[in-house]
């Protein structure tokens, strides 16, 4: 059963009865679902794969990954992920888009866990080329969402003249209807910051334009198409590849024909962050909406609330990095944590 609410004045006052979420007053009701997304941080199985580089996480690895480091660490991410948006709705993430992840098996082997097996989570997964071995991909909850087609978009990158290559993560497009109404979702992990900010700008910068012109595509065939951008980006909401290629604006009136909308850019401009380094938050991980999300006369789901999962056990409790996401590793010392990002997510409302 899906959750209703009501929300005089956009003041959400809820209770819970037999799994729906009521509203105590108002005339209004409203459906509400949650659609997040979750960097896993090197969600690798115990088995060798040759076709990658997973070395490292193997048991006689640099990580000494051993079946039961595995179990706990899929323990760990499903803990969180069942706690995502329940406040709010008792389904909890109707969509979850994850990254950093190594093949479809670990996925499986998630959604099982006790914590979340009863949602019973479905899969989209292809495998990209990237040259560490992990994917994107997407879960999603049957009762909401189903998947008509999904496809990898190649995000190309040349270092050089000669042709050379640095191969990422491609850009995963899942289009299916969610609860009545058609959707896109664009699952991400744009190329990292690695030998540089600004050197490496021009990666994300393409991962960015990889993902614009899809959603301008789709635009011109619906211009009240529902779309949304998630993932991790490895640029903050004020960086050139978010704030002016995806030209994701940070308040809904702002947004014009070819804009979008990015409710994470006001929450990064508070302060609030999904990852730390070296004592200051970046916010890489967010999720980006186009027009009609936020046009309440297109009708059907609008975006009405964005947060930031990082409650107090997912932190490391002392030392040097107090406050900072707790990881499963600090280089190669083993913590048995969660990842070094916080999730993200979303609240949708429909009137009913």
């Amino acid at each position: 059963m899906k959750a209703t609410v009501s929300l005089p004045n956009i003041i959400l006052v809820l209770i819970f009865c037999t799994g729906v979420n009521l509203a105590v007053f108002g005339q209004d009701r409203y459906r509400i679902a949650v659609i997040g997304f979750y960097n896993l941080e090197n969600l690798f199985d115990t088995v060798n794969d040759t076709t990658i580089n997973d070395e490292d996480f193997l048991p006689t690895g640099a990580n000494l990954w051993t079946p039961d480091k595995y179990r706990e660490k899929q323990g760990n991410m499903a803990r969180v992920i069942a706690e995502l948006g329940v406040e709010k709705t008792p389904d909890g993430v109707a969509i979850l888009g994850v990254s950093e992840i190594e093949n479809r098996k670990v996925l499986e082997d998630l959604v099982k866990e006790p914590a979340i097996a009863a949602r019973n989570y479905q899969i989209v997964h292809h495998d990209s080329p990237d040259e560490r071995g992990i994917d994107v991909a997407m879960l999603y909850n049957p009762k909401y969402f189903k998947v008509t087609s999904s496809k990898m978009l190649p995000v190309i990158i040349y270092l050089d003249e000669q042709g050379d290559r640095q191969f990422t993560r491609d850009v995963l497009l899942v289009s299916g209807v969610f609860d009545g109404e058609p959707i896109h979702v664009f699952v991400n992990h744009w190329p990292s910051r690695r030998g540089g900010e600004k050197a490496s700008e021009p990666w994300r910068v393409k991962a960015a334009s990889v993902c614009k012109k899809a959603c301008d595509s789709l635009l011109a065939q619906d211009p009240k198409a529902k779309f949304i951008i998630m993932g991790d980006l490895n640029d903050d909401p004020v960086n050139n590849s978010v704030k002016e290629v995806l030209r994701a604006k940070k308040e809904k009136e702002e947004v014009r024909k070819g804009d979008m909308f990015n409710p994470f850019y006001n929450l990064y401009k508070k302060g609030l962050g999904t990852l730390a380094y070296r004592d200051a938050w970046s916010l890489f991980d967010q999720i980006i909406l186009s027009p009609a999300w936020v046009q309440p006369e297109v009708g059907g789901y609008q975006y009405f609330q964005a947060n930031v999962h990082g409650p107090n056990y997912l932190r490391q409790q002392s030392g040097q990095f107090k406050g900072y996401p707790l990881r499963t590793y600090v280089g190669t010392e083993y913590r048995g944590g969660f990842s070094d990002h916080f999730p993200t997510y979303f609240y949708l409302v429909k009137k009913i």
